[in-house]
């Protein structure tokens, strides 16, 4: 993930899951989760732990960082009108929990008609089991959306300026 956005720092989009102020302020189903997760609100959350951390940080910029309010980062935000001022058509998704926000923001790309690229080296996951099901899941069921690849193909196949080149991916 990191000699990615390094290589691509100009093109690179930080997103940042940011709570709500307290349980409170959370909607539907998220109340709930923010009443057990209460330590995870803004009102008790320590606010260094919601920063970029090195060394993407560094990054910052040309490196935009974006906060969303929920899994998805194209869900109340202003990721989709940013990429599509700057015509972008595909998307290398990278991060942290591929059942959670990777996820969110795989399906939501695919809704939105981007071609999604996931080096399967720069994307993790808290279990195992899930996270391996999931790229499972990418390579068969979404195989016209998303090409699941890893680092080194993704930066063999995106120049230092262009877009990535689909049918140079492994």
């Amino acid at each position: 993930m990191e000699e990615i956005a390094l290589r691509h720092a100009a093109e690179t989009v930080f997103t940042r899951f940011i709570p709500p102020r307290s349980p409170t302020e959370a909607v539907g189903a998220w109340r709930p989760f923010f009443e057990r997760w209460r330590d995870f609100t803004l009102d008790c959350v320590d606010p260094a732990l919601l920063r970029l951390t090195e060394p993407l940080s560094k990054l910052t910029p040309p490196a935009v960082v974006l906060d969303k309010p929920g899994f998805s980062p194209f869900h109340r935000s202003e990721l989709h009108g940013f990429l599509q001022a700057r015509k972008v058509d595909t998307l290398v998704i990278t991060g942290a929990e591929t059942d959670v926000c990777v996820l969110a923001a795989v399906l939501s790309a695919i809704d939105l008609g981007y071609l999604v690229i996931l080096p399967k080296d720069a994307l993790c996951g808290s279990a195992d089991e899930t996270h391996d099901a999931l790229m499972r899941v990418y390579e068969s069921r979404f195989s016209q959306q998303v090409v699941v690849s890893d680092a080194v193909s993704v930066l063999e196949a995106w120049p230092e300026q262009g877009p990535v080149r689909r049918n140079r991916l492994a």
